[in-house]
């Protein structure tokens, strides 16, 4: 039986010669259909091999080679759908960029810029003029830079400031970031010599002042936005730190880490100390992602005093670490919206989800449910409480209080489901809790309902 199946399998040549074919042909690249082709006639040749196919149809053989095409053709990078309530997700490419942030990128992806290019005078200029004097007057800062992401950030600054000098840092600060990133190990690339001062759970502003040393370059903290420690606590303030700085004339250098520039507090949420504060406060050097709780793209902002930042742009890593035009763009376009702090909540989306109230999330649940249930028979949809989370190593002990779509199947597991939706033409990427699959509507928009529908109805 195998080998009349085997011998009954179509040739390449005889299947390139098909109608489809010969679509798919002008629609793709040719060497991507041949090469679909031949997966497709290895995958039933396997197939007859282990006895599974006892009946040969070339419809099949046709059908599984087109579908294959389709699945080589789409990018690696795609679009997904966030069920799972983590706003901020690290996997899922964290923060959405706001429309005015898309439009500056598409505009000058698309067309020649002005990147280093001074209009007026006609000659060459820097491109950290077209954001500088936006994130100084957002943030209070004196001067400003942008890299390409926050460790980029603190390796630049400590090369600059404290390359073969001593950096000091509480022992409780020494945080890995996601991908098992750490800090110890990107300060030991900028040449700064590590200082570990203090205890896991309490360092005192003498641990600081007994280390300091001829050989002492900075004076080094760290917010710890990706863990908490409660208990029997103590660490020194940023006021105290900067005045053991200004004594013994050892610039300040903090990382802020998620890079928030409006007081959640005021929103119901536990307190996250600003950029804006940590100006204000005397901080000389603070550094933050631009891509986590200031929801725009990927970067690493440098803000402080001038002269300090000067010294930053003339090291010659600072080419390594430079960002592209679409990522000043995007920023540029995000950060136009911190001059309003209700036009930044209304038009950024991470914030617009995180600060979203439970009855808008609500609201979105129900008429998600409606449309699922209007089409859909063979799913059980019920709306129940829950809570979101922030993500991104931002605030790791807030709970969202959030509204949920729950699925429940007589025929598929939720681990199965889970799996068919994930894998699907539109990935939907959901979570399970208490074995019954989660929909969240806190990350979920009326732009995909459609899809979101059609996604459950082909699941039969």
């Amino acid at each position: 039986m195998n080998s009349e199946l085997l011998r009954k399998l179509p040739k390449i040549d005889e299947l390139l010669k098909e109608k489809e074919v010969q679509e798919a042909i002008d629609n793709n690249p040719r060497t991507l259909v041949v090469e679909a082709l031949r997966d497709t006639i290895n995958f039933f040749r396997q197939e007859i091999l282990k006895d599974r196919i006892e009946i040969l149809d070339k419809e099949e053989v046709l059908s599984h080679a087109l579908n294959l095409v389709s699945k080589k053709n789409q990018s690696n990078l795609r679009k997904v759908i966030n069920a799972t309530g983590t706003v901020i997700h690290t996997n899922l490419g964290r923060s959405l960029l706001g429309e005015k942030a898309i439009e500056n990128v598409i505009t000058v992806a698309g067309s020649y810029n002005n990147l280093e290019y001074d209009i007026e005078t006609g000659k060459r200029g820097s491109r950290y003029s077209h954001i500088e004097e936006l994130i100084k007057k957002v943030t209070g800062a004196e001067a400003a830079m942008v890299v390409n992401n926050n460790a980029a950030a603190i390796m630049l600054v400590l090369d600059t400031l404290s390359k073969g000098k001593e950096a000091i840092v509480s022992r409780g600060q020494l945080v890995e970031i996601g991908g098992s990133f750490r800090v110890p190990e990107v300060m030991k690339f900028s040449g700064a010599k590590l200082v570990e001062i203090g205890t896991t759970n309490r360092t005192h502003l003498y641990d600081y002042a007994n280390n300091i040393t001829e050989d002492t370059g900075v004076l080094l903290k760290i917010h710890t936005s990706n863990f908490k420690i409660y208990g029997f606590t103590e660490e020194v303030s940023l006021e105290e730190l900067v005045t053991l700085g200004n004594e013994k004339n050892i610039p300040v250098v903090e990382d802020i880490g998620s890079g928030v520039l409006i007081d959640f507090s005021k929103y119901g949420f536990t307190y996250e100390p600003t950029v804006q504060e940590s100006i204000r406060k005397g901080v000389d050097v603070v550094t933050f992602s631009g891509d986590k709780m200031l929801g725009g793209p990927q970067a690493g902002i440098i803000v402080g005093k001038k002269q300090y930042i000067d010294l930053m742009k003339k090291n010659q890593l600072t080419r390594a670490l430079r960002i592209d035009k679409m990522t000043l763009a995007a920023l540029e376009g995000t950060l136009k919206y911190y001059l309003d702090e209700t036009e930044a909540i209304r038009n950024i989306p991470s914030l617009n989800m995180i600060l979203c109230s439970k009855e808008e999330v609500k609201k979105k649940c129900i008429k998600l449910k409606k449309k699922l249930q209007r089409d859909i028979d063979w799913f059980n949809f019920t709306i129940d409480s829950d809570y979101s989370m922030v993500g991104g190593g931002s605030m790791p002990t807030e709970k969202i209080p959030t509204f949920v779509i729950k699925v429940t199947s007589d025929k598929f597991s939720p681990q199965e489901l889970e799996r068919i939706l994930r894998t699907g033409e539109t990935s939907i990427i959901c979570r399970i809790s208490n074995n019954e699959l989660i929909l969240d509507g806190r990350t979920l928009f009326d732009k995909d309902f459609d899809t979101i529908v059609q996604c459950f109805s082909n699941i039969k």
